[in-house]
């Protein structure tokens, strides 16, 4: 249940259109709902500003849409991530409103219209061809939490002049998200260039050294260049809501979110 909701429901008490017993009911599920093998939380976008996101990966179909349906019947938006094409499918035959985003394993559902926040344009840089799709998570959820958004791929630093061409355009961002595997070379890069905060994602690309990642999110954690805060390997979602809650800092909520 979201602030508007709340609020909606106080509103509706204090002008005698709804009775306290009916407000009580309305509110019965707060601050959670038990499903057993699952609590919901109905109370994160009025505690956080952001929608229940839910880790479809290692859930079953059934576990993913029993948790969509307590979610739409408390008409709060949320997420899906990490849900694989073939999940997806058999999640959208029973939650058909789902709208899935296939290169970033996204599924969401909003019931309000997302509405622009924060100080200015958020971009997502990926190293490589290969990184989009980690780029992709952090992109889509970063737009799904309000944020304007920017894409900028396949600039990683075995070709600079790539990257360079384009420091206007990363010049204007407010905060950057900077994916990379391999070595993990490109958020000291960019972060030596500008003066925005730099939110550095590891990702798990990379031949047998690169260890699944762990050698880029070492070489991240150990940058020169400051400003850069690391995130955990193939964590877009983290580096969304990170870069998100850095975009919004200093405005004040104002109740209808």
């Amino acid at each position: 249940m979201t602030e508007r909701q709340i609020r909606a429901i106080l509103d509706s008490v204090a002008e005698g259109k709804t009775t306290a017993t009916a407000a009580m009911r309305a509110l019965r599920e707060l601050p959670f709902q038990d499903l057993g093998f699952a609590k919901l939380d109905h109370h994160r976008t009025l505690r956080r500003g952001f929608p229940e996101v839910i880790l479809g990966q290692t859930k079953t179909v059934e576990q993913i849409v029993a948790i969509g349906r307590g979610m739409i019947k408390s008409r709060a938006n949320f997420i899906v991530s990490r849900l694989g094409q073939d999940k997806a499918r058999a999640v959208r035959s029973k939650i058909k409103a789902l709208t899935y985003y296939p290169e970033a394993q996204i599924g969401a559902l909003m019931f309000e219209a997302r509405r622009i926040r924060g100080h200015g344009e958020l971009m997502v840089i990926s190293a490589g061809t290969s990184d989009i799709p980690v780029a992709e998570e952090a992109a889509v959820c970063a737009e799904l939490f309000g944020n304007r958004v920017t894409r900028l791929y396949d600039v990683g630093v075995a070709g600079l002049q790539r990257l360079t061409a384009n420091l206007d355009s990363i010049r204007r961002a407010t905060v950057l998200i900077v994916v990379a595997g391999m070595e993990g070379a490109l958020p000291s890069v960019v972060a030596g260039l500008i003066d925005k905060p730099v939110i550095a994602v590891p990702t798990s690309i990379g031949y047998g050294a690169a260890f699944a990642g762990l050698a880029a999110l070492l070489a991240m954690l150990n940058t020169c260049a400051s400003g850069v805060t690391v995130v955990n390997i193939d964590n877009g979602f983290g580096a969304a809501v990170a870069a998100t809650l850095i975009n919004r800092s200093g405005i004040e909520r104002d109740g209808t979110d």
